[in-house]
């Protein structure tokens, strides 16, 4: 029996090979040990950081996506009723863009205003992919005609940047390729109509935050271009600042990751309230700790982000914030032996509040992959059993 295969080392293994570059090689050029490079293609250790994947993907000239398997196959009706949107979604980003207005019925503005509470207030907080994936292609061709009605142009507008990002986000999240970035340009253009600072700034962050992996050190570039630029919000900013800190983490430079965190708390202690209702960015002091336990468990804290996390307080963020933040405690805690039942309960604890953005995670599976390797002798308990088979993970053979 194969206990939680790990497609990554397959395909790391395939590309390789096609790539015609030795181990030893392959390893020196992205700055790891031999023995973990061969751990990791025999299945024996996990890739646990964006570090480690961003380098191999460099070295091999794919992208981290090629890596990954990204999108994963769907698993159970909810998942495959997402992938089967994402044409329709793919469609109205493709198909018009913004002045324009498409064909067909369109709507009263009460009924679409209604559906874009429901999308940013109840759907996208609480990372229900099949819903916004079933609304969002109705929902944007129906924003794009309001827009060119001058009695809710200005809300209209707002509304559409709203349902882009969730559109950019959820592609993301599913491993979508090109669709994050058509998504966030269809904001930037959004934000010019608006033609005020405050809204192309907060497109910019964006596209700094949804750049990933395909090139950390633009990312910084732009995260700190935003957090630096006049006009920009503080959540903006704060948020800017997280994005960048990120993107120092995951290319090894601890001291500047540390010193953008320390920015952004600072600009959380200028909000009034613990977490930010503006444009649902959570952003907060409560939000900024979240962020410290991610960069951490980035850095490589393992079970010490336990230091950390025992600050946070995360019931005042959207789901999907207090998901991420259980997956990334549980993440770091189930690194050491002591802690990894913990880690378990933790990274159980996301799932049931994000379900399909967690099971589509790339590190979150191969924590879990990783962790079932480890306890072959007893197939690893049913919670642990449970989980990797609902993320595609489960034991094969």
């Amino acid at each position: 029996m194969d206990y939680g295969s790990s497609d990554i080392g397959r395909r790391l293994r395939e590309i390789r090979s096609w790539r015609q570059l030795g181990l030893r090689a392959t390893a020196e050029l992205s700055g790891i040990s031999y023995g973990y490079l061969a751990k990791i293609e025999r299945g024996d250790k996990p890739v646990n950081s964006r570090k480690v994947l961003e380098a191999l993907s460099a070295t091999l000239r794919v992208s981290p996506s090629e890596l990954i398997g990204k999108p994963y196959a769907p698993v159970d009706v909810p998942s495959g009723d997402v992938h089967a949107a994402v044409p329709a979604i793919e469609d109205a980003l493709t198909a018009w863009w913004v002045g324009e207005v498409p064909d067909g019925p369109q709507r009263s503005w009460q009924l679409v205003r209604a559906d874009l509470e429901r999308l940013n207030t109840v759907l996208r907080p609480n990372a229900d992919f099949a819903a916004q994936a079933e609304l969002l292609p109705v929902l944007i061709r129906d924003l794009l005609a309001a827009v060119e009605d001058q009695r809710h142009q200005r809300a209209a507008l707002i509304g559409l940047l709203s349902a882009y990002k969730s559109a950019a986000y959820l592609a993301h999240d599913l491993g979508v390729g090109g669709l994050p970035t058509l998504a966030v340009e269809r904001m930037r253009q959004v934000a010019e109509r608006l033609d005020d600072p405050m809204w192309t700034t907060y497109a910019g962050y964006q596209r700094a935050q949804l750049l990933g992996g395909v090139n950390r050190r633009r990312q910084y570039e732009l995260a700190v271009g935003v957090a630096d630029a006049q006009g920009a919000r503080t959540e903006t900013a704060g948020l800017a600042h997280l994005t960048a800190a990120l993107a120092s983490a995951a290319q090894g430079n601890a001291d500047t990751a540390r010193t953008h965190l320390d920015e952004a708390a600072d600009l959380a202690e200028c909000i009034e309230a613990d977490v930010s209702p503006w444009m649902q960015t959570n952003f907060g002091r409560t939000n900024v700790g979240i962020w410290q336990v991610s960069i951490g468990v980035e850095l490589g804290y393992g079970a010490k982000v336990e230091e950390i996390a025992s600050s946070v307080r995360p019931g005042g963020v959207s789901q999907s914030r207090q998901a991420a933040f259980w997956m990334d405690y549980g993440r770091g805690l189930m690194t050491e032996a002591k802690t990894r039942e913990r880690g378990l309960v933790a990274l159980l604890k996301a799932e049931q509040l994000a379900p399909q953005k967690i099971r589509n995670n790339v590190f979150a599976r191969e924590a879990v992959a990783d962790q079932l390797r480890r306890a072959q002798r007893d197939a690893g308990g049913r919670e642990l059993r449970g989980l990797a088979w609902r993320m595609g993970v489960a034991p094969t053979g």
